[in-house]
């Protein structure tokens, strides 16, 4: 039996490097196997979606989300499937899922999650990449909304007292010993006791290694990449500060070209002035864009939801009870519309960053881009840059027909 034919038609298409009007996407199975210029007529067999004045991307893909729509992924067994279907209606297509430092038993469930949820994709559900852990390896003087009580130096490999908080180092690398294949990204900060080691085991282990939640000094963020680092974890947030005589780990991530940085573009976590200077210094191929999405996004201002068993409220960010800014409640679209309509940055180059480069970093063959051969993991965007349609493996998961 040949494969379901979709011709998308109308609409602007964003390829690898131009924005180009009228043509038809061709999606067969689960792939783009064409672009052509102006229309196509429809067979019986096949199904046609008009979509003038729209435009396609490649599908969203967040490395960095905690959560969405009232679900952290740290909530439970069922907790990362919740997400992944929640996250196409904003077009995300795929998606790492992300924690805070937590116990062992809490690291161990989410892998567990994670490593289900991949084994047994479902249906109209973003893509489950392997996890992005905001690790318990992070600074306590640049914590953020991540709980002290978890936080761990790598060095500290002594048996924990059975207790929720008597746990060590030791324990949580176990944890992440059995499961490598569910780890993508590790967020750690390379200045503390081990963190240097710990980089390169990681790395060598087979994880990219994202420097963060740090106070390292610009020498001790080259160690780190010099190391094995290859990723810097939401740029100038909780992070040394970046100065003229002191550039610190902002100014070692953007004056080399081996790393990636995460941007949160939502307006609020970094001013859009320095986003454009981030984007300039990297370039669009250098930088991913992110929700770092919580409970909280999706929901209306005032809303409570949780992260990591905390609770946040939603207003401008997330935020913890105490005032703490607690990550983004953005959605993936919103983060799309802040890089054109606050950046000035060109679609394509938008897409880029939300897509392209994610895919490219997390060795995502097929994916991130619009072209033939490439996997039909699609979102298409109104003119006001809101999510109409999600197309997953050139099935429709969000939006109506028609």
């Amino acid at each position: 039996m040949s494969a379901a034919v979709t011709l998308l038609t109308g609409a602007s298409v964003v390829l690898a490097d131009r924005l180009t009007d009228g043509l038809t996407v061709v999606i067969e199975g689960d792939r783009v196997v064409d672009l052509l210029s102006g229309p196509r007529l429809a067979s019986p067999a096949e199904t046609r979606i008009a979509l003038d004045g729209h435009t396609i991307v490649p599908g969203f893909i967040d490395v960095h989300v905690h959560g969405v729509s009232g679900h952290d992924v740290l909530d439970g067994p069922g907790a990362v499937a919740a997400v992944a279907k929640l996250l196409p209606r904003w077009g995300v297509t795929a998606f790492c899922p992300t924690s805070v430092a937590c116990t062992p038993q809490a690291l161990e469930m989410l892998l567990d999650a994670t490593a289900r949820a991949r084994a047994a994709a479902a249906p109209e559900s973003a893509r489950v990449l392997p996890a992005h852990l905001e690790s318990n390896f992070l600074n306590p003087e640049y914590h953020g909304a991540q709980p002290l009580a978890c936080l761990r130096s790598p060095s500290d490999t002594e048996a924990g007292d059975g207790t929720t908080d008597g746990f060590s180092a030791r324990e949580i690398l176990d944890v992440m010993a059995r499961w490598r294949a569910d780890i993508g990204i590790v967020t750690l900060a390379p200045e503390l006791d081990g963190g240097l080691d710990l980089t390169g085991d990681l790395t060598r282990a087979g994880h990219i290694v994202s420097i963060g939640h740090t106070a390292a000094t610009y020498e001790q963020a080259r160690a780190a990449i010099a190391a094995g680092a290859r990723q810097a974890t939401h740029l100038f947030n909780r992070m040394t500060p970046m100065t003229h005589h002191r550039p610190g780990a902002a100014g070692a991530a953007l004056a080399d070209d081996s790393v990636a940085v995460e941007l949160i573009c939502d307006g609020h976590h970094v001013h859009p002035a320095a986003m454009r200077v981030a984007i300039a210094a990297k370039g669009a191929s250098r930088v991913m864009a992110i929700s770092d999405g919580t409970a909280g996004s999706g929901l209306p201002a005032g809303a409570h939801a949780m992260l990591g068993g905390r609770r946040i409220t939603v207003g401008n960010v997330a935020r913890l009870d105490d005032g703490t800014s607690a990550g983004s409640v953005q959605t993936m679209d919103r983060v799309f519309a802040c890089l054109v309509a606050q950046c000035g940055v060109d679609v394509v180059r938008a897409a880029q960053m939300c897509s392209t480069t994610p895919a490219r970093e997390l060795g995502l063959v097929g994916h991130g881009v619009i072209a033939k051969g490439a996997i039909a993991d699609l979102t298409v965007l109104d003119e006001r840059l809101r999510v109409v349609h999600t197309f997953i493996s050139g099935t429709q998961v969000h939006g109506a027909i028609g």
